[in-house]
């Protein structure tokens, strides 16, 4: 006579063998986003008077093309917690095949526009803001950021994402 542990455990076997069969089991690995964000810094520190370089790239890694992208970038809460540090973004430009462009959009607060033309699949788009701290600018604090995107794709499909979070940038004193 079998113990019911044994029982269990073969029932429990026929029951995934089956559900693989047919196709219910969970999926090995999932689709990747149709759009992912990615964000990285040009320096994890700075000091006042002092800028670093914010980039973000934005991929399609749909098989239709990226027509429209709506994109916000805010400071942390932690960031806004800390009126001492004082920063401005003073610059903004898309990396081209042939070499850097200005920006397009209406400013940091709306970057979608900044991406430029349609994004094909497989490939991304990369835009860099400049970080500006200002030189009576507080220190040892984190300034950090996060964003939201929206993304409509050829095949009249869309997606959207975030918080997506920035690397911080500590300011030192020196």
């Amino acid at each position: 006579m079998r113990s019911p542990l044994l029982r269990r455990l073969g029932l429990t076997a026929v029951l995934a063998l089956a559900l693989a069969l047919f196709g219910l089991a969970p999926a090995a690995s999932a689709d990747p986003a149709p759009a992912g964000l990615t964000f990285t810094t040009s320096s994890a520190t700075t000091t006042p008077g002092g800028s670093v370089n914010l980039s973000m790239t934005i991929t399609n890694n749909k098989t239709y093309d990226i027509w429209f992208v709506y994109q916000t970038i805010d400071p942390t809460w932690l960031t806004t917690q800390r009126p001492d540090l004082k920063y401005s973004f003073t610059g903004c430009s898309l990396a081209a095949a042939a070499g850097s462009t200005p920006c397009t959009g209406t400013g940091p607060t709306n970057l979608g526009g900044d991406y430029g033309a349609t994004i094909p699949p497989g490939q991304s788009r990369t835009v860099t803001l400049t970080l500006q701290i200002a030189a009576d600018s507080g220190c040892n604090g984190d300034i950090g950021f996060y964003s939201y995107y929206y993304a409509e794709f050829s095949d009249s499909t869309n997606t959207s994402g975030g918080p997506v979070y920035t690397p911080e940038t500590r300011v030192l004193c020196a």
